[in-house]
């Protein structure tokens, strides 16, 4: 199989186009109680800023309160499709921060409204770099974009 070693502006453009196709992303975490991974909606803000909530009182929120130093994956759980995975830090936000998570978070996926009225807390990841992989295409190992924010 001929490889051709793709521009950092097709990995931009993959990981842009994976992000706006997808709902949902898998969160891990690890806090004292042990490694966890959990599926949550999202809304990007751009490439390196994702926006999700969270219940109040879950494993998840427990672990990146501890430690918000998480792990995500974009994907349809297929390895033959192209998929995202990166190390992201998540941050609780509130007030002015938590209207624009759930605004955008609706805006992107309608059916996320019933959690808002849940006991839940908004939440914003910042992705460090995506590592993205395409198989069909020759991408294994997965190319990285790294985030102009976090050098």
């Amino acid at each position: 199989m001929t490889t051709v070693e793709p521009t950092t502006t097709a990995v931009a453009d993959l990981v842009r186009s994976t992000l706006a196709t997808h709902k949902s992303l898998f969160l891990a975490t690890s806090g004292s109680d042990g490694p966890w991974v959990g599926g949550v909606y999202f809304a990007e803000d751009d490439a390196f800023t994702l926006n999700l909530v969270l219940e109040r009182r879950g494993r998840t929120l427990a672990a990146i309160r501890e430690n918000p130093v998480v792990s995500v994956v974009v994907s349809t759980g297929s390895p033959m499709q192209p998929f995202l995975q990166a190390r992201a830090l998540a941050e609780v936000v509130a007030g002015e921060d938590d209207t624009q998570v759930r605004e955008t978070l609706v805006a992107k996926v309608p059916e996320a409204a019933p959690f808002l009225d849940a006991p839940v807390v908004a939440v914003r990841l910042s992705v460090r770099g995506w590592r993205a992989t395409d198989i069909a295409n020759g991408w294994l190992p997965g190319r990285d974009l790294p985030s102009p924010r976090h050098p």
